[in-house]
């Protein structure tokens, strides 16, 4: 009972910080116009509550929406169930179809993962400093590739896991136009894999966007990019790399 009150709180907190701005959800709008015109296929991996999927339906963009948590399946479902837009489906993505165990922050439900070195990473870590992971459960994986097949290849893929971005490419063969995945500064090796994954599919060109700012800075080089993650300050905490192909 506690802890399904504690369940919905962290929902509701997710709720409030994601859909609350205006400004937020209009800039995240401009961004994704820049890969996403109307009638687009968007996969949505780790879709938490949904605010990008609000972003590309405002673009008049198809979504797949890919979440695991069960709390998060079931908002998503209240709030999209009658969007035919929008395709939900409750599993994790990752290198090969099966099943893992996903650590779920109840509190702060938007930082639930499917890695161990992730947790590993965030503990005694200056910024995520009172985060707990005091729940697992199991959920099923299937791979990017295994999306594609059932439901078409995607204009542009948005990959945000907490840590397992890397997990998710590697079951990924075929690029698409244009993907993102998010990084963070507790785990530089997770992007700097991700990035590698990425040349290897045939992707030159990298951009990222700070924190929640949605906005870009410059396209770079393989190597320009990889040396801008690592000369970020460990306070810049998170943000989201960018990758299209030349």
């Amino acid at each position: 009972m506690l802890q399904g009150l504690q369940t919905a709180r962290g929902v509701m907190r997710s709720l409030g910080v994601y859909y609350r701005d205006r400004g937020r959800a209009e800039a995240m709008d401009r961004l994704y116009s820049q890969f996403v015109n109307p009638g687009d296929l968007v996969f949505d991996i780790g879709s938490h509550v949904g605010d990008r999927i609000a972003a590309f339906r405002r673009l008049d963009a198809r979504v797949v929406a890919v979440e695991p948590q069960p709390a998060l399946v079931r908002t998503l479902r209240l709030l999209y169930a009658l969007s035919s837009g929008v395709t939900i489906e409750p599993k994790a993505v990752g290198r090969k179809a099966g099943t893992i165990a996903m650590q779920i922050n109840i509190a702060n439900p938007t930082v639930s993962t499917a890695s161990g070195a992730f947790v590993d990473a965030a503990h005694g870590a200056a910024g995520w400093e009172g985060q707990a992971w005091d729940k697992s459960i199991e959920v099923p994986v299937t791979t990017l590739d295994a999306l594609i097949a059932a439901q078409g290849t995607p204009t542009f893929i948005k990959i945000d896991v907490e840590g397992f971005e890397a997990e998710a490419l590697a079951g990924l063969t075929r690029p698409v136009a244009a993907l993102s995945f998010e990084f963070t500064t507790i785990q530089r090796d997770v992007a700097r894999a991700c990035i590698e994954r990425c040349v290897a599919l045939g992707y030159a060109r990298f951009n990222a966007a700070l924190g929640e700012s949605q906005t870009l800075g410059e396209w770079r080089s393989t190597d320009a990019m990889l040396a801008w993650l690592t000369a970020l300050p460990h306070s810049a905490n998170s943000g989201d790399v960018y990758a299209r192909l030349a």
